[in-house]
């Protein structure tokens, strides 16, 4: 029975962790596109931007991590001998790489508060999608275990990062193609 409740509560914390992580690298993007703004518009959103971000990683962010990793911890202390297989070791070193971006983002924020970050809004949108494609090689490891397709898992992966690659860029024109139209329809409501 406990090996339910540790998996229920793994869960449970993944869905906090993963979102926190999601919208606080959303709130960054927004945090870096404020420099772009008139005052006093400029500074207020920043200010709302570093409570929201600073809120977001301490009381959700963080302990949806903290709740992930002690159910994992109680999972394996249920199943012992899961510890020899390749897949959950694999598994672990993304889980740390995903901790190491938890704590990079940790980071970020201070730097963010700090006015110290040159990161652009562009650049965040594409660290926006690191958790994403960890939170898809996990689950594939969790879910096929040691019969994981790994070729069809790394084309599968690659054709993710493409597309993410291709849509951020995308995007990117198509917010300067609407930019140059409000600034050229600007003169013409003037007069």
């Amino acid at each position: 029975m406990a090996y339910f409740w540790f998996k229920s509560f793994h869960f449970i914390g993944i869905v906090v962790w993963f979102a926190g992580l999601f919208y606080l690298v959303r709130l960054f993007v927004y945090h870096a596109e404020a420099e772009e703004k008139p005052e006093p518009a400029k500074t207020i959103l920043k200010e709302q931007y570093q409570i929201m971000e600073k809120r977001l990683y301490n009381l959700i962010t963080t302990p949806g991590m903290f709740v992930t990793v002690l159910m994992a911890i109680g999972l394996i202390s249920t199943e012992p001998d899961v510890l020899h297989d390749t897949w959950l070791h694999i598994k672990l070193t993304l889980v740390t790489l995903l901790i190491g971006y938890h704590f990079y983002c940790g980071w970020l924020l201070k730097k963010l508060a700090n006015n110290e970050s040159r990161w652009t809004g562009q650049q965040f949108r594409a660290l926006n999608e690191v958790p994403t494609v960890l939170l898809a090689m996990i689950v594939l490891l969790a879910v096929f275990k040691q019969n994981l397709p790994v070729s069809s898992t790394i084309a599968t992966i690659i054709a993710m990062i493409v597309l993410m690659v291709v849509t951020i860029n995308f995007y990117a024109k198509k917010r300067l193609n609407d930019q140059r139209k409000n600034l050229q329809s600007i003169p013409q409501q003037e007069a």
